[in-house]
């Protein structure tokens, strides 16, 4: 036994303090971006693609949260990948309100891309005043192409609610900084218990890996994208020929980031929690299977990386909740106090090790509270409980890095889509 506890604690200090490194970094981190009004600079200089596919039931609040939007935005282009919902019918309704809503279709979908990737390509190349074909524009929809091309091409994506000064201050912050590419966190709406703990687990693998949202990272390996609100410059779409590098990428927000900072490209994450909510996945079985089939980011990374996070976060993550109990129960049935004492024996360093790194959680909890709303949720309270799921989370990242995804939001692909950027490796897929 004790051979073992010396083993984890040879595995896990390494861990640890690569993650002391890490938070190291949020006292300096980007402050949460602020609404702001539009510039008479920005003017037009704004056009928005929104890639759809069934999404009747949560596209309303992002399309009014888009109309809201200040005259920054030139064009808000819907593009519909054949959706059987209804959701052609409400954007046509919305696009009555609001002239700069356009509706086009970007069907078939070719071999070797990935559904999304496909579809925003479509709207960066109308946007830019070269589509790739003469995309099919639905009858009652606005599209009176403008010639001049856009400046700046915000993907957003149907799940989320915009708040009014979104587009402005992207573009303020991203023109002031000199950043070429700029996606936000968003706050996450949870309602369901299930989801109240594992919802925030998730999230916090991503934290663990990459640092806190706003801090900065000084390789592109590690950079870190959310595609829910993506903000690039056409200039640099046009050099990277549009999403074709991320085309076959179940995370092709953090392929494209990634290969426009290998690039020399300027590219920041940062909180925008103020400015946009997000109601991704209904229940705790939703969130496990969507999107925790992308949380490896397998598709963004050499396997080398992959499973460096994987062990990774089986040492700081997934192992101090289960070590700490352990301990307790252990203490119990030896007729013992609950804790073990003070000492410097292996089993007592590696019961307070996990201790403080599942007060470190703990306390991450709180400071990653802002990112959530609880209005609307039932026993909320579960929420601050969410360490005790790390494990469950942690097995998620484990079976996902082990799979090759072949489904994605109703589309089956061919198992070469998953696997292209594991064998290839994020620097050799720059170049598509």
């Amino acid at each position: 036994m004790d051979v073992l506890i010396f083993v984890l604690l040879l595995i896990q200090l390494p861990a640890v303090a690569i993650l002391l490194s890490r938070l190291l970094e949020g006292p300096t981190r980007k402050p949460p971006l602020q609404p702001q009004t539009v510039s008479s600079e920005s003017v037009g200089t704004v056009g928005i693609v929104v890639p759809t596919l069934d999404e009747a039931h949560r596209i309303r609040p992002c399309l009014q949260g888009l109309s809201q939007q200040g005259h920054e935005v030139r064009q808000i282009v819907v593009v519909d990948s054949n959706s059987q919902d209804g959701t052609v019918d409400i954007v046509k309704e919305r696009a009555q309100f609001d002239p700069r809503l356009c509706l086009i279709q970007d069907d078939p979908l070719p071999s070797g891309w990935v559904g999304r990737p496909w579809a925003l390509h479509n709207g960066y190349a109308y946007l830019s005043g070269t589509p790739l074909s003469e995309p099919p524009v639905a009858s009652g929809s606005n599209c009176s192409r403008d010639a001049r091309p856009v400046e700046w091409i915000l993907g957003v994506d149907a799940d989320t609610r915009p708040a009014p000064g979104l587009a402005a201050s992207l573009v303020a912050e991203a023109e002031a900084e000199g950043y070429d590419l700029v996606s936000l966190s968003p706050q996450f709406i949870l309602k369901h218990p299930g989801e109240l703990m594992l919802q925030p687990a998730l999230l916090m693998t991503l934290v663990y890996r990459f640092g806190p949202t706003g801090s900065r990272s000084d390789s592109s390996e590690r950079v870190m994208a959310n595609g829910q609100c993506f903000l690039v410059r056409r200039s640099l779409l046009e050099e990277l020929d549009g999403y074709t590098c991320a085309r076959r990428s179940f995370c092709d927000d953090v392929t494209l980031a990634r290969t426009a900072a290998a690039r020399g490209f300027k590219v920041g994450f940062w909180d925008g929690s103020t400015l946009l909510k997000v109601r991704m996945y209904e229940g705790a079985m939703e969130t496990w299977r969507e999107w925790g089939r992308s949380l490896d980011l397998k598709d963004a990374a050499s396997s080398g990386q992959t499973w460096g996070d994987v062990w990774f976060l089986s040492c700081v993550q997934a192992l101090p909740p289960l070590v700490v109990v352990a301990g307790i129960v252990a203490s119990l049935f030896a007729d013992a106090s609950p804790f073990p004492t003070v000492s410097l024996s292996p089993a007592s360093l590696l019961f307070y090790l996990n201790s403080g790194l599942l007060a470190i959680r703990f306390a991450l909890g709180i400071a990653i509270a802002p990112s959530y709303d609880l209005r609307d949720a039932r026993l909320s309270w579960l929420f601050w409980l969410s360490p005790l799921a790390d494990p469950l989370a942690v097995l998620r990242i484990w079976k996902s890095a082990s799979e090759i995804p072949t489904q994605w939001r109703g589309r089956v692909y061919g198992e070469e889509q998953g696997s292209f950027f594991r064998e290839e490796g994020r620097g050799k897929s720059e170049d598509g």
